[in-house]
């Protein structure tokens, strides 16, 4: 098995910009707006060439991908694989939190200025000191907080790379770090008195006619040796995982309802630091970004933001092009990795396929 997890997370930013742009092949035409917000139309009904969208579609098999989708505003033009099986998201959970977070938080129940002192937040089995006790929950959301602690849902390479504990005071320095979005997950749960996959479908999966989400198929890790805050493993189809970018696509709003506020869908995901590689990709709250004027987005032609799940899961949102692509592949069990050259040509496929 080849897998990414156990890369450090900036190799994890390189592959995607790898499977960027990816895909498309046509489905059927829907000529009116369904009940449930999202269209089906061929290609060429939002600009793509179905004839060379056939090559993207060959790429995907080649890659042994599981299922792709993309959709320009909303409007889905490519739907291929087994769009409706639940897989791991493994990282672009973090994208599922931040927008929980945003609704919490326009209600008054969360305020990111609070810090982990205030809410009472330590850790076992090595409690966390005065200093970093003063992080806030806002440096959790933009991985700053300072707190190097051991953290569940770690790999070898990201406990190899974790600075040393207390070399770098909160809100000072970025590091991609679990512990910062496993507490997360506590401190949402904390403030709100809920717990996170209820709220998700209560608040987000229900309102935007996901159709495969289950609490039951979603669960904690615990790690009680490394920390007392559990990760929230996702598992989620493509097709909900496409609704999903569109409701950011569309300014946090579905069929005329506003579930996050546009304020916070602008907020969480403008970069806040920068990743010092090739493409000088961002940070935003828990989602990465490629802001206007980067290497990624003149790469592209478009400013975007996306999250990862072990470098082949994909989740990405043009809102410049109005474009939202998922693509997943199957990571249960034994898995192969694609590489990084094949998911290059997919991207060029579907760049070059645009009319």
């Amino acid at each position: 098995m080849t897998a990414r997890s156990s890369r450090f997370p900036f190799a994890f930013v390189l592959l995607s910009w790898a499977i960027f742009v990816a895909i498309g092949c046509s489905s059927s035409s829907s000529p009116e707006e369904p009940a449930d917000g999202l269209q089906y139309v061929t290609p060429e009904e939002v600009g793509w060439s179905s004839q060379k969208l056939e090559v993207s579609k060959s790429l995907a098999q080649q890659g042994g991908y599981a299922a792709v989708m993309a959709a320009f505003d909303g409007k889905v033009f490519f739907s291929w694989g087994d769009v409706s099986r639940n897989l791991k998201v493994h990282s672009i959970r973090k994208p599922f939190l931040s927008a929980l977070f945003g609704i919490y938080v326009a209600r008054g129940e969360i305020n990111l200025d609070e810090t982990l002192a205030d809410l009472g937040i330590d850790d076992n089995p090595s409690g966390l000191t005065d200093a970093e006790k003063l992080a806030t929950v806002r440096e959790l959301l933009q991985s700053r907080s300072g707190v190097y602690h051991p953290a569940a849902a770690e790999d070898t390479s990201m406990e190899a790379q974790r600075p040393p504990r207390g070399s770098h005071p909160h809100g000072t320095f970025y590091y991609y770090n679990n512990w910062d979005f496993t507490v997360a997950g506590t401190v949402f749960r904390q403030k709100t008195g809920l717990d996170i996959f209820a709220a998700f479908k209560e608040e987000i999966a229900e309102p935007i006619g996901m159709q495969d989400f289950s609490i039951a198929g979603c669960a904690y890790q615990y790690e009680y040796d490394k920390s007392q805050h559990p990760a929230y493993a996702f598992w989620m189809s493509a097709r909900d995982m496409l609704r999903f970018g569109v409701l950011y696509q569309q300014g946090g709003a579905w069929l005329g309802r506003q579930i996050i506020s546009p304020s916070w869908t602008t907020e969480s995901t403008r970069a806040y630091s920068v990743m010092e590689t090739t493409f000088n990709v961002g940070y935003g709250y828990m989602w990465m970004t490629a802001p206007p004027g980067s290497p990624a987005a003149d790469l592209f032609g478009y400013a975007c933001y996306f999250h990862t799940g072990v470098g082949v899961h994909l989740l990405i949102i043009m809102p410049d092009a109005a474009l939202v692509l998922v693509i997943r592949l199957n990571t249960e069990g034994s898995w192969v990795d694609p590489g990084d050259e094949l998911q290059m040509e997919l991207v060029r496929s579907i760049v070059n396929a645009r009319i």
